[in-house]
């Protein structure tokens, strides 16, 4: 239930209303943008509200407890602020937004109806919609660490400690889309990309960043695979660094990284083989349940 102002509880009850929604959103790197789907734009909390968007909200639900509610917003990539570019970098992931019903003819007469989160985003040629989800998505996000041989930090990040150098190449050859020769990482020995990440530094993909898939040496080029489709064809001569990979193994922390005593996995830990894998030895105490080291 929310409770209106007198004003606009006043207004609600007539028999004709001046009503519209309108949406921010405050995108990963700050950016704060504004929507309506009134015919003139808007403004208040010092945020300028585009009636160009084209946005139109569809059906949202609500649910009692810790349940995450939700609903869809439509809206044309010829929005202002709104560019299949940006989509595609991942800025509008996780955005803030929050949803108000305002009185357009007085815009102080205003009730916040719904604030949360985008979800997945969904592009076309000419248009997107978006999922906003609930504040209660937040109960349903992996908290804490998980007993797991693997490492749970990411490389480069506060947990890991190492500070992962890029190498800046510029692109030989490449299919367009996904796949990338280049000669000035041809030093580097086969999988010392893999998993990393790539970021364009020069052409129409600057800025576009992405993981590496698969990363081999052949002769003096060095080829890279990548996980996901850059949002503008990939030219040769464009420049772009590319960051190690990590497959958080305990050998690979150790031998490649030097960071083993930094590590945040648990590489001792016997999995459901081991355990269900039987004494082994022919009696107890003996073979691998002696009691002893199992990495000796």
């Amino acid at each position: 239930m929310r409770t209106l102002s007198p004003e606009l509880a006043a207004h609600v009850a007539g028999e004709a209303t001046t009503l519209c929604r309108c949406w921010s959103l405050t995108r990963r790197d700050g950016a704060v943008l504004g929507f309506t789907d009134h015919d003139r734009d808007l403004g208040f909390d010092s945020i300028l509200f585009r009636a160009n968007a084209g946005l139109e909200a569809a059906e949202s639900s609500s649910e009692l407890g810790f349940a995450t509610s939700g609903g869809e917003v439509l809206g044309a990539l010829a929005a202002s602020g709104l560019s299949e570019a940006d989509l595609s970098r991942g800025l509008f992931d996780d955005a803030r937004i929050s949803l108000w019903l305002v009185n357009w003819a007085d815009p102080s007469q205003r009730t916040l109806l719904e604030a949360g989160f985008v979800g997945e985003v969904k592009r076309s040629d000419s248009h997107f919609t978006a999922e906003m989800r609930g504040l209660g998505k937040a109960f349903d996000e992996e908290r804490g660490r998980l007993y797991t041989a693997s490492c749970s930090a990411d490389l480069g990040d506060a947990r890991c400690g190492v500070t992962p150098g890029a190498s800046s190449a510029t692109v030989a050859a490449t299919d367009g889309r996904l796949s990338i020769t280049a000669h000035a990482l041809s030093g580097h020995a086969d999988g010392h990309f893999s998993g990393g990440r790539l970021v364009f530094t020069a052409g129409d993909n600057t800025g576009f960043a992405t993981e590496i898939r698969s990363h081999r040496t052949d002769g003096g080029t060095a080829a890279l695979q990548l996980w996901q489709a850059t949002p503008r064809p990939i030219a040769v001569g464009d420049a772009f660094t590319a960051q190690a990979g990590c497959d958080k193994r305990f050998a690979t922390c150790r031998d490649k990284f030097g960071n083993g005593v930094n590590f945040r996995g648990f590489p001792h830990l016997p999995g459901n083989d081991f355990i269900i894998g039987g004494t082994g030895a022919g009696s107890p105490g003996a073979g691998p349940f002696d009691g002893g080291s199992l990495f000796r």
